[in-house]
Parts: structure tokens; sequence; C-alpha cells
């Protein structure tokens, strides 16, 4: 249909006040399937075109296949062709996945009518393009000076979750946008602790400048229950929670699987005490007359990054009745652990052997305490004290390339087997972003996991060297129990051998009461 110079005029301009309508409207895609079509939107695709107009910072938490990457293609397509000096940059870990919505922008652009096309292309490059009114779009890898040299208008960001270091570079690009600038930042979910997780969780919360959008696949009309089953069934559960349901916990790679890790969160609960002197020690459940406590600490320095903690487990539940995690020197740290561990029934103290948990046992041992833990040097096989100091055993447990998988591994199997209550706050956010990396487990950068190592050493501790322990004495109780002495006589004389004497000649010849000589040889070998 053919438009008059007015009413193109017209159109001109009521694209440029409403992207929804320039991309209903005029804006064409391909289609794997059916080649170029018209981009007739879904509503929750219009309202995230309203949403970028509307809010300076916008953070998209999305299923897959749901055309977000190609609506945002066409906001950016939208803004650079009705306003002048629009300086666009689109981050994504690969340059390649950047550099594609770039050609999703620029494709859209080249198929609008060219009545429409109120400014020209000057550059056209792979990786960017600029108009005659200046605004340009470049495409960039998340190098860490990516976009610092520049004030931007827009920023991009395509699969926030899976960027390593974001943020150390939204540090540098943060900037770049103080006059004004907006942002849109765009991914599915990939574990959390990561910049992505961290301010989307806040911009539901009200607590960043971002407005949040959650997309599942549930937002798409032309699915439904029967296509779900479909997509899925050759899906793990990880797969389905990052691609397709929005789930943040059940997603990523993170070493505690996401259904438990969703069991953790469920189950946490306040402390009924928060003691100590700086207030961090806390309690669940006082100590049990008669019951058996292990506690597992961990010593940092006081004055950096990690934390002093330690761990108070019930030995027969599992239950985490107490925790501290604080900032406290090493010097101070041992008469704490002290007091903590004796108020649980003389807990066995396991403390973590480094450099400066050795400084602390050497204290502790000074200070008298009598239940600490010792291990073999070689084996790390558990001893008592006594023993240990007999054989030159090794104070505290030694965290080694050979013992760290074993431990977290054995922590991992009581979360999937439900054999340990976590109860702490602290110790669940730990979890949580604890993940495999280059498979190694590992707190994600930016984080702690002292809480998390404490508890796997505990569980280790419970599980092999104290019940091998224990098993072994049973064993040497069974042996000393099996070793009498009798009092009991045993008559030890040959019946109807009474009244024979012996001659000696011939050899074993006996001189019976009638005066005979008998051979009794037979018996006597017998």
């Amino acid at each position: 249909m053919s438009l008059t110079k007015k009413e193109m005029m017209a159109e001109i301009v009521r694209c440029g006040k409403d992207p929804v309508y320039f991309s209903n409207k005029y804006a064409r895609i391909s289609h794997p399937l059916h080649g170029l079509i018209p981009f007739d939107m879904y509503e929750f695709q219009e309202e995230a075109l309203r949403d970028f107009k509307k809010h300076r910072f916008n953070i998209i938490l999305k299923a897959r296949q749901l055309g977000i990457s190609t609506t945002v293609a066409s906001y950016v397509a939208w803004m650079m062709l009705f306003h002048r000096d629009k300086n666009i940059l689109i981050v994504a870990t690969k340059l390649n996945t950047a550099a594609n919505l770039v050609k999703k922008s620029k494709a859209i652009y080249k198929n609008l009518p060219a009545w429409l096309r109120i400014a020209s292309i000057a550059i056209d490059n792979r990786n960017s393009f600029e108009l005659t009114n200046g605004s340009v779009v470049k495409a960039s890898s998340t190098s860490g000076d990516a976009g610092r040299s520049e004030a931007l208008s827009l920023l991009v960001i395509d699969e926030a979750a899976i960027v390593e270091g974001l943020d150390e570079m939204w540090a540098g690009l943060y900037p770049t946008l103080s006059t004004g600038g907006t942002c849109i930042a765009l991914s599915t979910p990939y574990g959390v602790g990561n910049w992505f997780h961290k301010n989307y969780v806040e911009a539901e919360e009200g607590k960043n400048d971002f407005n949040p959008m959650k997309l599942p696949w549930t937002v798409h009309p032309e699915r439904d229950e029967k296509w779900f089953i479909k997509e899925t069934r050759n899906m793990s559960k990880r797969e389905i929670a990052q691609e397709l349901e929005c789930n943040f916990n059940a997603s990523g790679e993170t070493v505690v699987h996401g259904d438990d890790l969703k069991r953790i969160l469920e189950n946490i609960c306040e402390p009924n005490h928060r003691t100590g002197f700086d207030r961090n020690y806390w309690i669940w459940e006082q100590p049990v007359e008669g019951r058996d406590y292990i506690a597992v600490a961990d010593v940092a320095r006081g004055d950096g990054s990690d934390f002093s903690v330690c761990q108070i487990l019930d030995l027969q539940t599992m239950q985490q009745v107490a925790e501290y995690q604080g900032k406290i020197t090493p010097d101070m740290f041992a008469p704490h652990l002290c007091s903590m561990a004796s108020e649980y029934n003389n807990a066995l103290l396991v403390i973590e052997n480094n450099s400066l948990g050795i400084g602390v046992l050497s204290r502790i041992e000074e200070i008298g305490y009598s239940n600490i833990y010792y291990s073999v040097r070689a084996t790390h096989e558990y001893v008592d004290q006594a023993t240990a100091e007999a054989i030159g055993g090794v104070p505290g447990f030694t965290m080694s390339m050979k013992t760290r998988p074993l431990v977290i591994a054995k922590f991992e199997e009581f979360v999937r087997n439900k054999l340990i209550t976590i109860n702490s706050r602290r110790l669940a956010n730990e979890v949580k972003t604890f993940v495999w990396h280059n498979g190694r487990p590992q707190a994600m950068r930016g984080y702690n996991d002292d809480l998390v190592i404490a508890s796997c050493i505990g569980c280790w501790v419970r599980d092999t060297a104290l019940t091998v322990n224990k098993r072994e004495i049973e064993y040497k109780k069974a042996m000393i129990s099996g070793i009498t002495v009798s009092n009991s006589t045993f008559n030890t004389k040959i019946e109807g051998m009474q009244g024979y004497k012996p001659t000696g000649k011939p050899q074993n010849t006996f001189e019976g009461n009638d005066g005979k000589k008998y051979d009794l040889s037979w018996i006597i070998k017998g």
C-alpha cells in the first residue's frame, strides 16, 4: 500500500515515539523455516520494549528461544534510526555472540521501507555499523577494557550469567553510563553468586536501580505442557532449570545438586542465641548431657577477606548445633575454641593444621584442652592423644591434594542422603556459591568457603576416621574378652592303666599286677 508524503511523515513521527509500533508494523526478521517475515510480537516482547524505553536499567532473566535477543535488536535499530549520536555497545562472552546481535539490528534496518530509513549507513563492518546521523553500534567481547574509553548511550550485556569477571568489568563500564546511558542485561540463569544473579535478586528486592523481568517458558502463548514434556524428554534437571524454568538454584555447576540446595534453603532457621564478644557465635541447640559433639575449626589471619570459623555438630544426629564465623586474631581464637568445645561436653576439637592452624593448636595444647584430633602422619588415621604422643602423631587435620576431594565428596554425600541438618543461613549461602571450576570444587570468585570446608571435614571425620577407630576399638575389646584364664584341671590318665608300672626293658613295656610284662607302645603312640 503506497502512502502519501504526509502519511509517511506521520508514520515516521509515530514510529519515532513508539518502539512497539515500529517493531510490529515495519520490522522484519529472519525465520529459519519461513525466511523473512514480519516481526509480529507477542505481548511479553511488547512489554519488554516498553520497559526498555521506560527504565534506565533493565535486567532480564529468561528462558531459551523466546525471541528476546531479537526484541533487543529491534530496540537497538529503533534507537539508532530515530536518535542522533547514540553510542551503543553490545557485550558478550564471545565476540561472535555480540556480533550476531549487531547483525540482527542491521538486518532489521536494511529491510525497512526506503522512506522510513531516514538515515543511511555510513560505515558497515562485520562487528559494527554507523548511520549518517552519528549513531553507531559495536560488538565487543568481555575483555577488561571493553567500552571504558567512551561514553555510552546503551550498553547491552548478552548472556550476562556466564560472563567471567563481570563484576570488575561493570565497575569500569558503569561510569561510561553516568551521562544518562542505559543498560539491558539479559541471560538464562547459570548458578548463583555471579554478577547477574546478585543484581537480579537485588533488583527484585528493590535494592538497586535495575528493573527486573522474569520470562520463563510459560510466557510464550504457543507453548503448553505437552510442548514442555516433549522438549525436556532428553534434558537433565539442571538443563531444564537453566534453559526453561529460570531457576538459579538448580542451574549452574554447584557441587551440591540444585534439588538438595533448594531443600537446604527451605529448612534454614534463625539461631536461638547470637552471642560471643562479636555476636557472631550462633547457637541453635544447647549441649545435651551424654551426647558427643565435634567442633571443626578453620583459622584465618583475622584481617583479610577470609574468616575464622567453627562448626559444632552433634555426632549422633549430625545436626548443626552451633557456628562461629568472625574476623578474630589467632591468639584470641584459641581460647574461644576451647570455651566452645568445652561447653559442648568436651567436644572433639578438629582444627585444620595449616600455617595459622598449627599456632592455634600449640596454644590450645598450652591451655590444656584434652580432646584434640590427632592423626598418623602418613595415613591421616585418627588416634587419641595418648597414642599420638607415643607414636609422634600430628595434631589437627591435614588438608592436602589427597584429602580435599575426599572430604568434599563426603559432605556432598551427607547432604544428598539427608544425613546432615544445616541450620545456618551463612553456611547455606556458601553452599550456593561452592561450584566446580576447571574440575576443582571451590568458592566462586569473590566468595568464601570457610564454613563449607569446616562442614566437609566434620562429615569426613564423623564417617571415616571416628567410625573406623570405633570399629577397631570394638575389635580389640572382642579379642581381649576372648582371651581367658581357667583354673579347671583335666584328668590326663588313660583308663585301664591303673596298676601298671613301666619297666623300661624293652621300651614302652609295663609290668602288671599279675607279674607279667605287657607291650603298651600302641597306646603311647596313639
